[in-house]
Order: structure tokens, then C-alpha cells, then sequence
């Protein structure tokens, strides 16, 4: 049998709806490749705009937003042991999010980065950035951006 090119996969996640499908498509190839699971979430700096001397500063992550990310991968990391992943990691950072996860990536290498879509507005992206276009552009390795199944009409 050819050596299978999955050998890490990392998924990042945020506790969101999106970021569950990402995990859900990261235990799924984890699972088909027997490959190892990192799961990695950051609790995110909020730079904030105070002034044209210092215009943005990140003010501390506060210890209960740094607990709320930990609860979010001791639960990913519950549910794909749960599903059969073999070898399974989790990580939760604190910084700017996108940097953080290329960070990581660079630190610790991997196969391939899942990741979910948040959709926003072409108005929010603008304003706000995306994580998954960040990762897209600047990530070492394969990227697979997960966006949410369709919803049928009437559901």
C-alpha cells in the first residue's frame, strides 16, 4: 500500500456551528487515514482602536473566554476519541486568531488544515478580516474550508 500523504491533520475550531462541521470533516479524514488529529483553538486577542498615538492595543484575555476555548477542544477532543481516532491532540492558544493558527502550523507541520467558514458579509469581512482566507493565503500546507450544508427550502 502507497504511504498516505494524511499523516496530521489539524482542524481549528471556535465552538461554532461552522467549526463543527470543520471538526466533523477533520474526524471523518482522520478516521479514513488513519492519520493523527490536532485540534487547536485560540482565544482571540480583540485589538482595540484607542487613539492616533497608540491606535491599537489587545487588551487581556480574560481567564473565563481562555476557559470557554479549553471547554470547546476537551469536548472536540471527547468526540473524536468517541468516533475511533487513534491519536488525538488538543491546543488552545490566545492571540490573533489567524496568527496563531499559522503559528502553530509553522511550529507544528501538518498534512492538511481544516477550518470552517464563519460566511460573513462582504461589509463584515472587509471590516473584520477572515480567518479562513487568512489560513487560505498563508498556510504551509493543503487547506480544506468547510461551510455549512445547505438548508433546504422549508426545513
Amino acid at each position: 500500500m502507497a504511504d498516505p500523504w494524511l499523516r496530521r491533520i489539524t482542524v481549528a475550531l471556535d465552538g461554532s456551528a461552522n467549526g463543527a462541521a470543520a471538526l466533523a470533516a477533520g474526524i471523518d479524514l482522520a478516521l479514513r487515514y488513519q492519520a493523527e488529529l490536532v485540534l487547536l483553538t485560540v482565544a482571540p486577542f480583540v485589538p482595540a482602536y484607542v487613539g492616533p498615538n497608540d491606535p491599537f492595543v489587545a487588551p487581556p484575555i480574560s481567564q473565563s473566554s481562555v476557559a470557554e476555548y479549553q471547554k470547546v477542544v476537551a469536548a472536540a477532543v471527547r468526540q473524536a476519541e468517541a468516533a475511533g481516532v487513534a491519536h488525538v491532540t488538543g491546543v488552545c492558544e490566545e492571540g490573533i486568531v489567524a496568527e496563531m493558527i499559522l503559528d502553530h502550523l509553522e511550529k507544528q507541520p501538518s498534512d492538511l488544515v481544516v477550518v470552517g467558514s464563519r460566511g460573513l458579509s462582504a461589509t463584515r469581512r472587509l471590516l473584520l478580516g477572515s480567518v479562513s482566507t487568512a489560513v487560505v493565503h498563508h498556510a504551509p500546507c493543503p487547506v480544506l474550508v468547510v461551510r455549512p450544508a445547505p438548508t433546504k427550502p422549508g426545513a
